[in-house]
C-alpha cells in the first residue's frame, strides 16, 4: 500500500508541475476541433466529441471531416493528441520508476528480475 501512495503522490505532483503543457495541448485539440466543426457545420458539442475521439486515436468514423482543411486539422489533431498521451506516460513511467527506487531494494529487485527471468514466474 506504501507503494501504491508513493506512485499516486508522486504522479498528481508530476502532473501538477506539467499542468501548463498538458493544458496546451487540450486547448490546442479543442480550438482545432472547433475550428474543423465549424468548417464542416457540426453543433460544437459534437465538434468536441469529434475532436477528442481524434485526439486519442479512437476514430469511431460516425463524425468525419469531409472538407480538405477539416481532415488536415485532423491529422494535427491527432498528432497534438499522441504528444498529449506520451506526456501522460512519461509521468507514469516516471512515477513508477521513483517509487520503486524508493520502495524496493536493488538486491530484492535483483533478486525478483532474477527469478522472473529463469523461472518465468513472480
Amino acid at each position: 500500500m506504501a507503494f501504491t501512495i508513493t506512485f499516486v503522490k508522486l504522479f498528481f505532483a508530476v502532473l501538477a508541475m506539467i499542468s501548463p503543457i498538458l493544458l496546451t495541448l487540450a486547448a490546442v485539440i479543442v480550438v482545432l476541433g472547433l475550428i474543423a466543426g465549424h468548417r464542416e457545420g457540426w453543433r460544437p458539442a459534437e465538434s468536441l466529441y469529434w475532436a477528442a475521439i481524434t485526439a486519442f486515436t479512437v476514430g469511431y468514423g460516425d463524425i468525419r471531416p469531409r472538407k480538405p482543411m477539416p481532415r488536415f486539422l485532423a491529422v494535427a489533431i491527432a498528432w497534438t493528441g499522441i504528444m498529449f498521451t506520451g506526456v501522460i506516460v512519461a509521468v507514469t513511467v516516471a512515477s513508477t520508476q521513483e517509487a520503486v527506487k524508493q520502495h524496493v531494494s536493488p538486491a530484492e529487485l535483483k533478486e525478483d528480475l532474477k527469478r522472473v527471468i529463469e523461472d518465468g514466474t513472480g
